[in-house]
């Protein structure tokens, strides 16, 4: 099976187990056709997607709405306490603790490691 990819020229695909074929193109499998982008809208998402600012900023974006989730669930559950259960407020009060935790330790991680970069020896 040979596959055209534009950057880098023919790639050859030999599948040693029988288990590793299937129906499905290498290209629908990963979400997005090699070298076919066609709108403009499609190029600026997939620069989009590569960008590690826009990964940091979706990252903390998600972990915001969990925190949001996790208070609009507190004040369901102050106000009326039937309609929510007890182990998904604390489910998600679980997410939204490790997410901010995880959040914080990438954060010290990228300012440690830009002040050993910033600092010249």
């Amino acid at each position: 099976m040979a596959m055209q990819i534009n950057d880098l020229g023919n790639l050859q695909m030999i599948r040693t187990s029988s288990m590793h074929t299937g129906e499905t193109t290498l290209a629908s499998i990963a979400g997005e056709s090699f070298g076919h982008i066609t709108s403009a809208a499609e190029k600026n998402n997939v620069k989009k997607q590569h960008s590690f600012e826009n990964y940091l900023l979706d990252a903390v974006n998600k972990m915001n709405d969990q925190q949001l989730d996790v208070s609009a669930m507190e004040q369901q559950l102050i106000t009326d306490p039937d309609s929510v259960d007890i182990h998904d407020v604390t489910t998600a009060m679980a997410k939204a603790q490790m997410s901010l935790s995880l959040a914080q330790s990438v954060i010290d991680r990228i300012l440690t490691g830009w002040s050993e970069i910033s600092t010249t020896r």
